[in-house]
């Protein structure tokens, strides 16, 4: 379960996505985000897929990769589902046995929450799949730039999203040699009740936080000798610059959010399938 974690992860590739300004990618994948709250049936779902297939295309990251980042949150998907499905009370009954009760709108909703949810995981795992932390970090400090006339240490903000980013599969790492180095001393972490496994637990968390705690403070260390002082008077190794490529992404985003807008608003509702 541990390996089967790609959030926050760079896939090396020589694609489309991976040669556009960081920018872009942060700004579309924002505005795909959006887009998925903006309509509620099956003709805006079905724009928003075809769009993410031609993403996942283009991206030359493999589908097993992307799907293997699922893996993790399929009980949280699995409860969200359940919760929709048996706690609406609207619409016409459909099912119904002792306290649970299924209706067509608890049926809908639980569909395109589910839908939801799995979109947005897959999005946000591409946009890190196509962006190295350092070009991620230059983005978005680059696009909250206006926030520094408020003084808001917007270099400080982008600084330390790029280093959670670029922690998160350090600490995987770290959790699965723990993890085996645990059950080679014959630790028990899967058997017994959720007390128990909390119990169990704790051999790996702590020492999890203090190789944490470890690499934080070698990091400050190594920051401080090379005489990091924030971002004032920085220069950068590679200036961000739009090319002609960013400009055609950002068209078709926005064809793309017109056509889920319009498929999910005025098409006729005998188009629904709920």
């Amino acid at each position: 379960m541990i390996r089967d974690i790609t959030i926050g992860q760079y896939y090396p590739a020589d694609s489309p996505l991976h040669r556009l300004d960081p920018r872009v990618k942060l700004v579309s994948t924002m505005l795909f985000l959006i887009s998925l709250f903006l309509f509620r049936n099956i003709p805006g779902y079905l724009v928003a897929t075809l769009f993410l297939w031609g993403i996942i295309r283009c991206s030359r990251v493999p589908f097993f990769y992307i799907v293997k980042g699922l893996k993790p949150v399929v009980m949280l998907l699995l409860i969200t589902v359940l919760f929709n499905l048996f706690l609406s009370r609207q619409g016409e009954i459909l099912f119904h046995w002792w306290i649970f009760t299924v209706t067509d709108e608890g049926l809908r909703t639980a569909v395109y929450m589910a839908v939801r949810l799995i979109y947005l995981i897959v999005g946000s795992s591409i946009m890190t799949f196509v962006t190295t932390p350092n070009e991620l970090t230059d983005g978005i400090e680059r696009l909250l730039s206006p926030l520094n006339k408020i003084r808001v240490p917007v270099h400080e903000i982008a600084m330390m999203m790029s280093i959670a980013l670029r922690f998160i599969p350090i600490l995987l790492e770290e959790t699965d040699k723990i993890m085996k180095a645990q059950l080679a001393r014959g630790a028990d972490l899967e058997n017994g009740n959720i007390l128990q496994r909390a119990k169990n637990m704790i051999p790996i968390l702590v020492p999890l936080f203090v190789s944490a705690f470890r690499r934080a403070n070698d990091l400050a260390m190594a920051m401080e000798a090379r005489c990091y002082r924030g971002g004032a008077g920085r220069t950068k190794m590679k200036p961000l610059q739009y090319r002609k490529w960013d400009g055609i992404a950002y068209g078709i985003v926005c064809a793309y959010m017109i056509a889920a807008i319009a498929a999910g608003r005025f098409l006729p509702l005998r188009l629904w399938i709920f």
